[in-house]
């Protein structure tokens, strides 16, 4: 991971979370505490976060939500890997959901080519991979913009993803842990996040390592509710090993890096 990769995942991990150990940082970016505690450095030099004995706290405040192109450099390749081993979980004629994030994004790059396909989303992104596919029904509730990661939220759009029903449900979020399962900062994000796994048969859950083991403010889908999670190999193994304990399929994708 390069250095400018590197920092941005400690920025958002910080500024989601509010705190974050700077053992708990070199684990999840992969590297050692000499050189987290130089980007930490670095990030508190330019006014990101501010630098504690032992971690970093956010400026922002634990409700902080990383925008789309905040998060669009953040493990680019673990992302794509993950898409396209979840797109192996979708077969022609399937009535999908497909939540708001980086990663559900490359999902429906991949998706565009499948036959009869019905495509139930609140993200524009999601909907714009989708828009020239023939073959692809793509239903975009109503709703208020929430500009910063170009979906839908607020009641309108739970109301029109409530009278629906679909096989398979697949979300991201900003943290996936065994224990609290998918969570995110924003409470319209997460109203929108439930609504829809709760019109699915299951819920897969596409989170890369930078998200595994991490809890933020608000739960949007339990832990026993969901069936499958794909991830990355550079996820830590004992928070996956939770996760199989708990009953839920992981599915791991090499990477490159």
């Amino acid at each position: 991971m390069f250095a400018a990769e590197r920092r941005q995942v400690i920025l958002e991990l910080v500024r989601t979370n509010g705190a974050v150990s700077l053992r708990e940082l070199a684990r999840i970016v992969g590297a050692s505490e000499v050189t987290v505690r130089r980007d930490l450095r670095f990030l508190d030099t330019d006014g990101l976060l501010v630098r504690r004995r032992g971690g970093a706290v956010a400026t922002d405040g634990p409700a902080y939500e990383p925008s789309h192109s905040e998060k669009t450099g953040v493990a680019s390749a673990a992302k794509a890997a993950i898409a396209d081993l979840a797109a192996d979980l979708v077969s022609p004629g399937d009535a999908i959901v497909v939540g708001a994030g980086t990663t559900t994004q490359a999902l429906a790059r991949r998706l565009a080519r499948v036959p009869r396909l019905t495509v139930v989303t609140n993200s524009l992104l999601v909907a714009q991979a989708l828009a020239r596919s023939t073959g692809i029904e793509v239903i975009l509730p109503g709703g208020v913009l929430r500009g910063t990661i170009f979906a839908l939220v607020g009641s309108t759009t739970e109301q029109g993803i409530s009278g629906l029903r679909v096989q398979r449900a697949f979300l991201s979020g900003n943290g996936l842990s065994a224990g609290h399962g998918l969570s995110t900062p924003n409470t319209a994000v997460a109203g929108v996040d439930r609504a829809m796994a709760a019109i699915a048969d299951d819920v897969a859950v596409l989170a890369d390592h930078t998200k595994i083991g991490v809890d933020t403010m608000v739960q949007t889908v339990a832990p026993g509710r969901i069936a499958h999670v794909v991830t990355d190999s550079r996820a830590p193994v004992e928070e996956l090993d939770r996760l199989r304990t708990a009953g839920v399929t992981v599915h791991v994708a090499e990477a490159s890096t």
